[in-house]
């Protein structure tokens, strides 16, 4: 199975070339300012590409995923939305959750802690390929600035779980793979911490 990953497109997914494969990931923060009427568009968007299974998790600019989801998975026709739940696809399993530790006034925000343990407790623990917006910590997180931003508790996590791949974004800065402990890491932010266009999709095949 041949899997595309694209996260961070902040309204400029339109100027991505998406490889074609089998499964279309987007990691989230895939609007600019997180309206349903962009949403509409970004779901015309998803139409056209070629990949039989599309999935999307929210990230912390998607706005109305947060403010109305009931509108948001009505709009979101043409894709798969995961938002702490799962979907097991020619048996592999996907779990997408859009949470990530306090980042300024944005959605999804949740205190580091307990409040996220809470989420990550949810992801099953047969689960083959994870997807949350923000980073684990210490991996793929570091900013501009040096600072590793990632959820501690993900990290716990994801040890437990051991999924094959672990894919998120929000880190624009973190753009990348790393295979640790037999788990492969993808931050697949297409823009950089500049706002600038310039990386490419991520392929990986599991």
């Amino acid at each position: 199975m041949k899997c595309v990953v694209i996260s961070d497109t902040h309204g400029m997914y339109k100027d991505v070339i998406v490889d074609d494969g089998d499964v279309f990931i987007h990691a989230g923060d895939i609007l600019g300012r997180g309206q349903l009427s962009e949403l509409e568009i970004f779901n015309d968007w998803l139409g056209e590409l070629p990949h039989q299974y599309k999935i999307i998790i929210a990230g912390n600019h998607d706005w109305c995923f947060q403010n109305d989801i009931e509108a948001s998975r009505e709009i979101l026709t043409n894709a798969i939305y995961l938002q702490d739940e799962s979907i097991t696809i020619e048996n592999i399993r996907f779990y997408g959750s859009p949470w990530q530790p306090m980042f300024y006034d944005w959605a999804f925000n949740l205190p580091r802690g307990k409040a996220l343990k809470q989420k990550w407790d949810l992801i099953p623990e047969n689960t083959d390929v994870l997807i949350t917006h923000g980073p684990a910590k210490g991996i793929l997180d570091q900013t501009i600035q040096g600072d590793h931003v990632g959820c501690e508790e993900l990290s716990k996590a994801i040890k437990k779980i051991r999924p094959k791949f672990h894919i998120c974004g929000h880190i624009h800065e973190g753009y990348g793979m790393l295979d640790l402990d037999g788990c492969t890491y993808i931050n697949a932010s297409v823009n950089t911490h500049q706002y600038k266009l310039c990386n490419q999709p991520i392929i990986f095949e599991i």
